[in-house]
């Protein structure tokens, strides 16, 4: 590990880009209050115990330059993130408090996101999805129910564009390295006959990627209509984009990383003349659109309702040239020229997933002077088409157009109801309840991408209960406790690679304490997420470069999350964060050279010690705001092994963001000029990887052992850039 003791030292110097505002929405009229109900079945109030941090539109806008919403929140407490392309576009990853984001749920105006069968996140799907974001609250540990796959560790629930009074427009650019570009065009025509309001986002966003041709060209839409009045809010949305994006998952070696770091050996392939190609469409291509209605009603000051509906329709594919494939693992016949009998080809194929997805969510909420008390119930059903067709092949066999080489389906139902309660017990105690039942069913049938067949056929109950006390100790401090149970089901992946998986379990247990004054916050939480059966990231990743999971039986992770806003002057301020955690596996077993060995308690995978970011702001008028943006991750090994050749660096960048709000006195309201340097420093670092071990067998072994290892590794961006213009009308 470097130096930590030099990193704490700069980080009091230096700044974390998103070092959330002290500051407050001011605007608290009756059209906010209603938009918020969208979210508040999963979202908690400020004083609740469930540890959590909260991002507004205004925050996010600072660095809103084309990069995707994982990495806008990259500077909050325990975030790593990770991006394939190198500089923050295209494909991008999250993890928090070491934890996927396979594990992390997360939900759009109430609506789940997770993909209902991998359980991840694409945000290359909807992109500058962060311009039409109202706020955005973020959950660590189990957090409070939640609509969709569960909670296991985190949680991110988004409110999109709240209802505009005034009838506005706006119109953004920006441009960088990389060939980075973004446009977007935004308006709202204001509340007409001071009841509808219909408003809409087009954007479009490119870039070249840090990494060889990793291309990336997302277009993406967003159109809101709305009816209002004092007690009803209806919201008709729709969503989506179109992604077009050069693979960039394969990663590079050890060796590769010192002498081309940049290189991608997607595509690649050997003419005939024996030189090295890159097929110049092995690409990701997908659609996906979101359609969304939403009814909240305020019945009086005690009651109101919200009723939520959803469809999303997904349909895509990506593109791979491949060589000398055995026609047998495509089911094809081998065939005869002048004499010689060909089983082998290369070829061109297409993997498609073609899914629908529906949601229904409806809650109540009753609250007095004493009681919050919230009934709640989710429903959805995912089906999805997964299916291969070959579109070229230099030796077509008895193939014809259009065929499918594997087809498969998958089914999934997700049935939940849930009661919460905050009960406030006196003027200095609160307490939180939270029950929910989760009836889950998951059924594929056909084959897989390697014409396996796969029949998974399972049903999972899952109760789910979670409680906490909040104590006030005077006006500026409280404590508060919380503990929490969630259950989560196996993915598709997971069925795929071990047909016996096991469904995990944690118990959250929070212990924290905020301190709130007008010149200095303080919030510090302790944590201890304890494990059966966690499904941890084996280091592995599959053809598609998605992270393989495994069972690992008992783990936990115990940690302290500290962080602080200070205003220094009232032109400066600083706001730091960081997390200190152990992250274990109880027992792990590994076979090396033929023998099992007992390695004991070991580090989980990508689960790093240190995490910690901080901001230091320099506003020196209304407007106008520089900031100096750091952030250190710890060493971390991709393997649960402790292997020293599975273990990723740390790495401490600094960043550097201004932003200018211009006010004219004719034809626009302002014009905002932002600025942002990236990794100042230029350090070469990487903050995502695989790692896994392989056999030989006796006579092809070139060391005598039977066991060898192998890495990859994911480089990130050196120093680059972006600026961007906005105007507002």
């Amino acid at each position: 590990m470097k130096n930590n003791f030099l990193f704490l030292a700069l980080l009091v110097l230096s700044s974390s880009a998103f070092a959330q505002d002290n500051q407050k929405q001011q605007d608290s009229t009756k059209t906010e209050k209603l938009d918020e109900v969208l979210v508040k079945a999963v979202r908690v109030e400020a004083t609740s115990p469930i540890t959590h941090s909260n991002v507004t539109k205004k925050q996010l806008a600072k660095r809103n330059l084309g990069q995707d919403i994982p990495v806008l929140l990259n500077f909050l407490p325990s975030v790593v993130t990770t991006t394939d392309a190198g500089a923050g576009v295209g494909y991008t990853g999250i993890r928090i408090r070491g934890i996927n984001a396979q594990s992390t749920n997360v939900t759009i105006n109430g609506i789940p996101y997770n993909d209902a069968e991998s359980l991840g996140t694409f945000w290359v799907n909807l992109g500058d999805f962060a311009s039409s974001v109202e706020s955005l609250q973020l959950q660590r540990g189990v957090g409070t129910s939640t609509n969709g796959s569960g909670a296991f560790g985190a949680s991110i629930n988004v409110l999109t564009d709240a209802v505009s009074k005034a009838s506005n427009g706006e119109i953004s650019n920006s441009f960088g390295s990389f060939n980075t570009r973004k446009h977007t065009v935004k308006f709202s025509t204001g509340l007409l006959n001071e009841h509808i309001e219909i408003a809409g986002r087009l954007s479009n966003i490119s870039s070249d990627g840090y990494i060889d041709r990793a291309e990336t060209d997302l277009k993406s839409y967003f159109l809101q209509g709305s009816y209002i009045d004092d007690n009803t809010l209806i919201k008709a949305i729709a969503f989506g984009g179109k992604e077009v994006t050069y693979q960039a998952w394969n990663g590079i070696d050890a060796q590769t990383l010192i002498d081309d770091r940049t290189f991608n050996s997607s595509g690649m392939y050997t003419d005939a003349n024996g030189d090295d190609q890159f097929y110049d469409n092995e690409v990701d291509n997908y659609n996906q659109d979101h359609y969304q209605l939403h009814w909240n009603q305020r019945y009086n000051n005690r009651w109101s309702t919200n009723i939520g509906l959803n469809y999303t329709y997904g349909r895509g594919y990506f593109e791979q040239y491949k060589e000398d494939e055995d026609f047998e693992d495509y089911d094809l016949t081998p065939i005869t020229i002048g004499g010689e009998t060909i089983e082998t080809t290369d070829l061109i194929r297409r993997r498609w997933l073609d899914s629908d997805f529906y949601v229904f969510n409806a809650s109540a909420n009753y609250k007095n002077n004493e009681v919050d008390l919230l009934f709640g119930s989710s429903y959805s059903l995912h089906d999805g088409d997964h299916f291969g067709e070959i579109i070229w092949s230099e030796f077509a066999s008895d193939s014809e157009i259009r065929d499918r080489y594997y087809e498969g389906n998958g089914k999934k139902t997700d049935l939940s109801f849930f009661t919460k309660a905050t009960y406030r017990l006196n003027d200095k105690v609160s307490l939180y309840g939270d029950l929910q039942l989760r009836l889950v069913g998951y059924e594929t049938s056909g084959l897989t991408s390697d014409r396996v067949p796969f029949n998974v056929d399972e049903t999972y109950s899952f109760f789910n209960p979670k409680a906490g006390i909040t104590y006030k100790l005077n006006t500026t401090n409280s404590l508060y406790f919380s503990y929490a149970r969630a259950n989560r089901e196996p993915n598709r992946s997971d069925f795929e690679n071990n047909a016996t998986v096991k469904p995990e379990q944690l118990n959250d247990f929070e212990l924290g304490w905020r301190h709130n004054t007008q010149k200095f916050r303080l919030n510090v939480n302790g944590y201890y997420m304890l494990y059966n059966e966690q499904l941890v990231l084996t280091g592995q990743i599959d053809t598609t470069g998605d992270p393989i999971r495994a069972n690992n039986g008992d783990s936990y992770r115990l940690g302290l999350e500290v962080e602080a806003a200070i205003a220094l002057t009232n032109k400066f301020s600083l706001q730091p964060n960081f997390t200190l955690s152990s992250n274990k596996n109880k027992e792990t077993f590994n076979s090396v050279n033929g023998e099992l060995l007992d390695l004991g308690k070991t580090d989980i995978s990508f689960s790093p010690e240190v995490v910690a970011a901080n901001a230091f702001v320099f506003q020196p008028k209304e407007g106008f705001q520089i900031s100096l943006l750091s952030k250190f991750v710890g060493e971390q090994f991709m393997g649960n092994t402790e292997n020293e050749d599975s273990k990723l660096d740390s790495y401490f960048v600094n960043d550097f963001s201004v932003t200018y709000e211009w006010k004219p006195k004719s034809v626009f309201k302002s014009i905002v000029f932002s600025g942002l340097v990236n990794n100042i420093f230029n350090e070469k670092y990487v903050s995502n990887g695989y790692f896994g071990s392989y056999d030989f067998s006796d006579d092809t072994s070139p060391t005598g052992t039977t066991t060898g290892y192998f890495s990859g590794y994911y480089p990130q961006a050196t120093t680059n850039f972006l600026v961007g213009v906005t105007l507002k009308f």
